[in-house]
């Protein structure tokens, strides 16, 4: 049995996991416009590689899946901070598009696996305390985003070259790589019980597409609050600049408050009714930005929808870790897919319906999607 101190050590080695996780990926969506000017591509250049970016972070889940199976999730999560690591590295100093390409993509493949194997990672932790976790890891996961955008903010007014943000994320990640293989839960949940394949339960899919489905509805929100609520606000409303990136920064506020409340919550009332009631507010504000054109409503209307993705992330990886323990690795990597679907359907659909005025009512979409899948919400609850 592990004891009490090695638990609170592999506790914050996992949680130092999603803050690095975090860190990097704001820093690197921050340094977007000094990248583009350095290598001196188009928007239509940075749009496939962030598509890039999923596509290889997809790829990366699935190779977390494969080494978590084989070697267990330690060695998938430190190896995918080691990989983000060194691809923030070169996008830091780079002005070669080809070595940017293949920097993105290594950094992609990093994300992906660091997505999946911190929740394998989570989902242990959880196992042990038997009690909720993921709220606070996540709620890690977005402060350190935020430390990021004022970082890199910070860096930038003082004429500091961007890439310094991008090295500074790397050595954390690093430093989370080394201390995390000594540190990690070394468990390997997908052999647990033998490891011979034919005597190993078969994946519960139908629940797997469940859990899968809120992730993605979650992402969707996500993806179209991140890409879209600057740019709605600038072009659409007319904000002043220093007001348009206030929608964005409630939306992270209130994502952040979500997270921290969600264990106590849980606890409290459960991940389904938490689950119904983060969908019913994110809801309420996406009719709120669709219907009211004015800036005030539209800004409280994307912290509204923070409660969605804010919640709804962690109630569901919290799920898919208990579904099957016995291969919760792999449970787990499959359901993370959906995280990148989410993504560049969030991301995509908006821009596709409408732009300008008209994109305000483009955020009924991921409504739409929330209050379709909230059947599914059912999922959550622990039978």
């Amino acid at each position: 049995m592990t004891s009490l101190p090695a638990l609170r050590t592999r506790g914050a080695a996992v949680g130092g996991a999603y803050a690095a996780q975090g860190l990097g990926y704001a820093t690197i969506v921050t340094a977007l416009p000094t990248i583009k000017d350095r290598v001196d591509i188009g928007d239509d250049a940075v749009s496939m590689l962030l598509l890039a970016t999923c596509l290889a972070a997809a790829l990366g889940s699935v190779l977390a899946d494969v080494i978590a199976v084989r070697a267990g999730s330690r060695l998938a999560l430190a190896s995918g901070l080691a990989a983000q690591a060194v691809g923030l590295l070169f996008v830091s100093f780079t002005a070669s598009l080809p070595v940017l390409i293949v920097a993105i993509v290594l950094y992609g493949v990093g994300l992906g696996a660091v997505d999946a194997s911190s929740n394998m990672q989570g989902s242990l932790l959880q196992r042990h305390h038997e009690r909720p976790v993921f709220g606070r890891l996540y709620a890690g996961y977005t402060g350190a985003a935020i430390v990021a955008t004022g970082v890199t903010a910070a860096v930038l007014a003082t004429g500091a070259p961007a890439g310094l943000t991008l090295v500074i994320a790397a050595a954390a990640q690093i430093a989370i790589a080394g201390w995390g293989l000594a540190a990690f839960d070394p468990t390997r949940a997908a052999h647990e019980v033998d490891d011979s394949a034919a005597s190993r339960p078969p994946l519960p899919r139908r629940a797997i597409w469940a859990v899968g489905a809120i992730v993605f509805a979650a992402f969707v929100v996500d993806s179209a609050v991140a890409s879209w609520s600057t740019i709605y606000l600038t072009d659409g409303l007319r904000a002043d600049p220093g007001i348009t990136p206030l929608g964005y920064g409630a939306y992270l506020v209130a994502m952040l408050a979500a997270r921290l409340g969600t264990d106590p919550l849980v606890r409290r009332i459960g991940r389904m009714r938490l689950g119904v009631a983060a969908v019913v507010v994110a809801v309420a504000g996406a009719v709120l930005v669709a219907a009211a054109p004015f800036v005030p409503t539209a800004i409280i209307g994307f912290a509204a929808m923070g409660v969605a993705s804010g919640a709804l992330v962690p109630i569901a990886f919290s799920r898919a870790g208990e579904l099957l323990p016995e291969r919760s690795d792999e449970v787990i990597a499959r359901v993370n897919l959906f995280n990148y679907a989410g993504a560049v359907a969030g991301a995509v659909a908006l821009g596709l319906i409408a732009a300008g005025p008209s994109l305000g009512p483009a955020f009924l979409v991921p409504a739409v999607i929330l209050a379709a899948l909230s059947p599914l919400l059912r999922t959550l609850r622990r039978h």
